[in-house]
């Protein structure tokens, strides 16, 4: 894409951008790729508002062509700035552990009275009411999109969800299995761990340079 790939990191709920420093570094030292940190309000901004950040720190950068990896929720917030501009700069979408048929930790932490402010719109409206398998069906026609999920059970998601699948500690395998997508990969990783992750980084990278995940032969 015009030389050097752009990729723009998009954490998680309840984290900052710094968590994907890891990410961003082993993608410009290993792979030569200029990585963008975004921040986001996770929990006060509302996923539209979110997306209408995205959009506008692309446009700000004058990227005109970026691939974006997006943790947990930021993938979701990744597809909905892919689903409401359409016309925003081309490239590919790697989703790590990102819930994108539903969660059912999201679901029983929303119905938590006491929950509520930890939970925020944007979990609230795009994992909860109405996940990505609702609307992101023109998107996976449209763009490539590589999923990552974990199936090393850490995390208080297992507590809260009682998963009877392989699970990363707070989402389940079949929640990230959105149809459409490019390619989907589940690796021994463990939700928060994939931001540590060497092999997930390299996955990614792959993805984005070839729209695709390495398989072993």
């Amino acid at each position: 894409m015009n030389g050097i790939d752009t990729v723009v990191c998009l954490h998680g709920v309840w984290s900052h951008g710094a968590g994907m420093y890891l990410i961003k570094r082993r993608l410009e030292n290993e792979y030569g790729m200029r990585a963008l940190l975004f921040s986001y309000p996770s929990v006060r901004g509302t996923l539209d508002e979110n997306a209408a950040a995205l959009a506008a720190f692309i446009a700000r950068n004058d990227i005109a062509g970026t691939h974006i990896i997006g943790h947990s929720l930021g993938g979701v917030v990744a597809l909905r700035m892919l689903a409401s501009y359409p016309d925003s700069a081309p490239g590919r979408l790697v989703c790590l552990g990102s819930p994108l048929t539903g969660s059912r930790a999201a679901d029983f932490l929303g119905r938590q009275d006491w929950a509520e402010s930890i939970v925020g719109h944007s979990l609230s409206k795009g994992v909860i009411s109405e996940p990505a398998i609702a609307w992101a069906k023109d998107v996976c026609a449209a763009r490539e999109i590589g999923v990552i999920a974990g199936k090393t059970s850490i995390g208080l998601g297992q507590l809260l969800a009682a998963f009877d699948e392989d699970n990363d500690g707070a989402v389940g395998v079949s929640e990230t299995q959105l149809p459409g997508i490019r390619d989907h990969l589940i690796m021994p990783v463990s939700h928060n761990g994939m931001l540590l992750s060497r092999g997930v980084v390299d996955q990614a990278a792959a993805f984005l340079r070839r729209g695709e995940f390495l398989r072993d032969t």
